[in-house]
């Protein structure tokens, strides 16, 4: 063999181990690039799939409050019951829950006001109620009566379900609760 030849041969071989080189690498890169399409669509159907369940749980959720409701909570006002004295505070407290009562569709029984409690010198005014109310309409009560203003809280509740006074299931329910909210005497 002559300088040439060997030079040729060598030449050759580099050739070939460089096309031998390049179609690895393309090999290499179409295969990642295989697997990444691979998982993008693993994760596609991962997520159809938790939108699927997630309509479904939206399906069985209670009802969100009334459009009003949720407009009356943002609406601002002042935190605290107003009203000169603390018995025209705990008027207005009054009718705030026999407002609500009402718009949610219920009746009130009795109401009665605590103005001189043990936290009455803080301020506070506690109104305890006694209504009857469909089940649906419980939660827009509850949810006019603490996410509006004048801030109130709703210290305790007791609920008595149609059967236990004999009335059918679908009848309203019986509902004892205590309202508090802060008097600040108004100007």
């Amino acid at each position: 063999m002559t300088l040439i030849s060997i030079s040729g041969l060598a030449a050759d071989r580099r050739q070939t181990l460089a096309a031998v080189a390049y179609l690895c690498v393309v090999s290499v890169l179409a295969a990642a690039s295989l697997w990444l399409i691979d998982d993008l669509w693993a994760r596609s159907r991962e997520i159809a799939a938790t939108q699927e369940r997630l309509d479904q749980l939206a399906e069985h959720s209670w009802p969100l409050p009334p459009a009003s409701l949720a407009s009356d909570a943002s609406v601002s006002g002042s935190p605290f019951i107003e009203g000169r004295t603390i018995t025209i505070a705990g008027a207005a407290l009054e009718q705030r829950i026999g407002a609500a009562v009402t718009n949610a569709g219920g009746v009130l029984t009795s109401s009665q006001l605590e103005l001189d409690g043990p936290e009455a010198k803080n301020g506070f005014i506690k109104l305890t109620a006694t209504i009857e109310i469909g089940q649906p309409a419980l939660q827009t009560l509850l949810y006019d009566i603490e996410a509006g203003t004048p801030y109130l809280f709703v210290d305790k509740l007791m609920i008595q379900s149609p059967e236990d006074f004999g009335e059918p299931e679908s009848g309203p329910m019986r509902m004892s609760f205590a309202v508090v909210g802060q008097w600040q005497a108004s100007e």
